[in-house]
């Protein structure tokens, strides 16, 4: 679905990313993860069109190549980015926001199925269709902003930090949904600090260090590596 190269990003003489290349299949979830300033959130804005890539990379959707194309005709090929910070409009309704995510041409053409989809994962946002998205808990808007991620019909979408500032129960429920989206076709890519929970959803996860991929494997092979779960869960597995 998603083939990621050789992707190399800096900013003026700093080398935030450095050759990294990852693949999300259909229906998978892989996080990403790594330490603050490790180059997760510059990958991201990367592929979804936000921060330009040094030459040489490539980022093919469907085989599709997305190099070089504005941040809305990424979105128009199918990979849809949810921001850190969320990035809803908090003066206008749930049912504004999501509508605007319908705005790709193929995604406005199913744009009511795709709405029943979202309120079937997010039950809380049918309740609140038409409140104003300010007065929602953060969690609450999270949601808002990872629904209207989905209403433009994405074949990926790109996660950065969804639980971040959530409380505890918020999480479990967001964390509930996204293990959902899988059941759409969707293939999920997520930089996500809450790594304990993150590793229990995805399929595959991989680790950036210092804007170099240092590790990838199965969600479970990283949930029992020692050095894994000393630097992300803090502990050890116990001893047999």
């Amino acid at each position: 679905m998603l083939e990621v190269r050789n992707v190399s990003v800096s900013y003026g003489k700093h080398r935030a990313l450095d050759g990294v290349s990852l693949s999300v299949a259909a229906g998978e979830i892989v996080v990403m993860l790594g330490a603050n300033g490790a180059g997760k959130s510059s990958f991201l804005k990367a592929l979804g069109g936000m921060v330009p890539m040094l030459p040489g990379a490539s980022v093919r959707l469907a085989g599709k190549e997305l190099v070089a194309r504005p941040a809305h005709r990424i979105v128009d090929a199918g990979l849809a980015l949810v921001p850190e910070g969320r990035g809803v409009f908090g003066d206008l309704t749930v049912r504004e926001n999501l509508r605007l995510g319908a705005w790709p041409r193929h995604a406005r053409e199913r744009e009511a199925d795709t709405l029943e989809q979202v309120l079937a994962l997010f039950p809380r946002l049918a309740e609140r269709l038409p409140q104003a998205v300010r007065t929602m808990s953060g969690g609450e808007q999270q949601m808002v902003a990872v629904g209207r991620a989905l209403m433009s019909a994405p074949q990926v979408l790109l996660l950065d930090e969804p639980s971040l500032g959530l409380s505890p129960l918020m999480c479990k429920e967001l964390f509930a949904a996204l293990a959902r989206i899988r059941t759409l076709g969707v293939g999920v890519l997520m930089v996500e600090q809450n790594a304990a929970r993150s590793l229990a959803i995805a399929d595959r996860g991989c680790l950036l260090e210092n804007g170099r991929l240092a590790g990838e494997g199965s969600a479970a092979a990283l949930r029992d590596d020692p050095a894994v779960r000393r630097a992300y869960l803090g502990a050890a597995p116990a001893a047999a």
